[in-house]
């Protein structure tokens, strides 16, 4: 039998020093199943109006998909996959009216009752999984610098200060069809936190960072402390952020019900 567990989630978004917010972040919870969550970051690119239409398309796409999913019957690694390549067609069709290119990057993951989570990924936005404050994997990004770390090229610590950084070799909108990386976690423990977020966060902190910092304070706090971190490690040059974070917490039967932090 599987063991009880709850989520305590939360999200957050800041624009940061830029001018307009081309971020989007989303946690829904499914509307016919308990305990069934998609979590969502898209880091929307291309002119003040193209990302910001392209990162609404990943959400729009995102969430009509997830609600018409039946977690007893349907592929959730099909379902996310879908997902990515629905976003991008749609983002291509909007490219046709748009000032400038939309593109979007999109990192999902999808929490069944049962405890199994998928992840997809397309472009440099992020997911992280802990246990406590361990990393226990990560998202790779689809990015140029990603492939010279890959290669053994650089660093890791050298790409967060490669010039070429924010070079993308693949995400939505391009003409060619997005990377789709995917990921399974077989079942969810008690101690694990999930991180999703765009490169505005995670370009500036260690996975022992993050880590430690998920592991010691809630959903909302930790969301809320790597905002502010993030944005004076900048020092005035950063990039939109957005966060999402879900505790996977043990349920007692002697525990009295909580409602869960943040949104």
């Amino acid at each position: 039998m599987t063991k009880a567990f709850r989520l305590i989630a939360s999200t957050g978004i800041h624009k940061g020093d830029r001018e307009y917010q081309q971020d989007q972040v989303a946690l829904f919870a499914h509307p016919r199943v308990n305990g069934c969550v998609l979590g969502v970051v898209a880091d929307g690119m291309g002119g003040r109006s193209g990302g910001r239409k392209a990162s609404d398309q990943v959400m729009l796409t995102a969430r009509q998909l997830f609600e018409r999913y039946a977690p007893e019957t349907d592929d959730p690694a099909a379902v996310l996959k879908h997902m990515v390549e629905e976003a991008h067609v749609v983002i291509r069709l909007t490219a046709i009216s748009a000032e400038q290119e939309p593109h979007s990057t999109m990192a999902a993951f999808l929490i069944n009752p049962g405890g199994d989570c998928h992840w997809a990924h397309a472009g440099d936005s992020r997911i992280y999984h802990f246990q406590g404050a361990r990393l226990v994997f990560r998202t790779n990004d689809h990015s140029y610098v990603q492939a010279l770390v890959d290669r053994g090229e650089i660093t890791e610590a050298e790409a967060n200060t490669h010039p070429q950084s924010n070079i993308l070799v693949g995400c939505l909108g391009t003409e060619s069809d997005p990377p789709v990386t995917m990921h399974l976690i077989p079942r969810l423990q008690p101690g694990d936190t999930l991180l999703a977020c765009s490169d505005g966060i995670w370009h500036y902190f260690s996975p022992a960072e993050l880590g430690a910092v998920l592991d010691q304070l809630t959903p909302r706090e930790a969301t809320e402390f790597l905002i502010d971190k993030a944005r004076s490690r900048a020092r005035g040059g950063g990039d939109n952020l957005s966060l999402a974070v879900v505790k996977i917490e043990a349920l007692t039967e002697t525990a009295k019900p909580r409602t869960p932090g943040g949104h």
